[in-house]
């Protein structure tokens, strides 16, 4: 009704900070209110940002003047936090996971049915203009039918940055339900849902050593996978190949690729918002950019609130929770083929997001 979404945001780490910045350059979203387990992080947030009240948890999510949930807290409480907001009458929007298992986001997707409000998650990323751009492109045949798709990470681990990285190598964790929602968001976007899956997956080390902060040195156990690889089957027929990894050095090849049967695209890379799309068809010798052409120019992280302010209430919102569900599947399907060595089907359908017009709705740009 053009008053802005009233936000409280439960969880004011280090992401709240990117979402705080986006939500000061947007006219549809305010934040009223910020919780954390450790209150004096919400009180920071409050000093820092008029008009932001710093609460507790509880008092937040009773709060009348809170229309939205921001979930930043830990994956492990995403499932526990959204339920509770359900339960209050609230819209939830929250970081990716959308839940630790398929089994506990269902159960949020269920009662948010029931109590009549919204799910949204991340990653927004797929909003940007580079995916949209992609996607476009795709849509407009200029590669003609896309026939196959590849999707790479390769890094040496995050223990080399991150000063506290044991949750990267425990259960739940691994560079698949990582970084993978980054890269199957986006291959969902541009190229449908997933039918079916052929996975493996291997461990090279069984432990670890932290690089920086004040744990250096430190060796942590490995007790997940960490390099993983395989096939997904998109309900069109396309083929995209997934690899995941915090065993190798680095990668040189494109973040992710798609193929079709009169040219290629290479697609910026899906942590990312924007870049150039390349593409490179029967009738070219060399690799052309594309001009930025679909998404929301200048977008960051947050903008997936702002579509699902802007969203009609019987329309599921870009990145909502039936795509975030189904990312998760994908990812919980993969690990499975690996472990039992066969093929196996993705039980849930996802719609392929609606794609996103070429717009610039950053307040006080022209």
């Amino acid at each position: 009704m053009g008053q802005p979404l009233r936000v409280g945001i439960v969880g004011c780490g280090t992401i709240a900070a990117a979402y705080l910045h986006t939500f000061g350059r947007l006219s549809t979203v305010k934040v009223v209110a910020a919780a954390d387990l450790d209150l004096a992080r919400a009180e920071a947030v409050a000093r820092d940002h008029p008009g932001v009240r710093a609460l507790s948890v509880d008092d937040l999510l009773a709060d009348d003047e809170v229309d939205l949930v921001l979930n930043l807290t830990i994956p492990a409480a995403h499932a526990d936090i959204g339920l509770r907001a359900v339960a209050a009458g609230k819209s939830v929007y929250g970081e990716k996971p959308l839940a630790s298992t398929t089994a506990e986001a269902r159960r949020v997707l269920d009662e948010a049915t029931l109590a009549r409000v919204r799910i949204g998650c991340a990653p927004d990323t797929v909003l940007g203009t580079g995916i949209q751009t992609a996607r476009k492109a795709i849509d407009d045949g200029v590669i003609g039918s896309p026939i196959a798709a590849t999707a790479t990470l390769g890094t040496a681990g995050p223990e080399r940055w991150h000063p506290s990285p044991d949750f990267y190598y425990s259960p739940g964790g691994g560079p698949l339900l990582d970084m993978g929602p980054y890269y199957i968001s986006a291959l969902v976007t541009m190229l449908g849902p997933v039918m079916s899956v052929v996975g493996a997956a291997s461990r090279t080390r069984a432990s670890r050593t932290i690089g920086k902060g004040p744990r250096q040195g430190e060796v942590i156990p490995v007790s997940t996978d960490t390099h993983v690889t395989g096939v997904l089957v998109h309900a069109s027929g396309v083929l995209s190949t997934i690899y995941m990894s915090f065993d190798t050095v680095a990668t040189q090849s494109a973040r992710i690729e798609v193929h079709g049967e009169e040219g290629s695209l290479v697609v910026p890379d899906p942590n990312r918002f924007d870049g150039d799309v390349l593409v490179r068809t029967l009738a070219t010798t060399d690799w052309d950019t594309l001009p930025v052409s679909a998404g929301y120019v200048g977008a960051s992280r947050g903008f997936g609130v702002h579509d699902l302010a802007c969203t009609a209430a019987d329309q599921e919102p870009r990145a909502g929770g039936r795509l975030a569900f189904h990312v998760l599947d994908v990812m919980e399907s993969l690990l499975r083929s690996a472990y039992e060595a066969r093929a196996v089907a993705v039980q849930s359908r996802s719609e392929r997001p609606h794609a996103v017009p070429l717009q610039n709705i950053i307040a006080g740009d022209s």
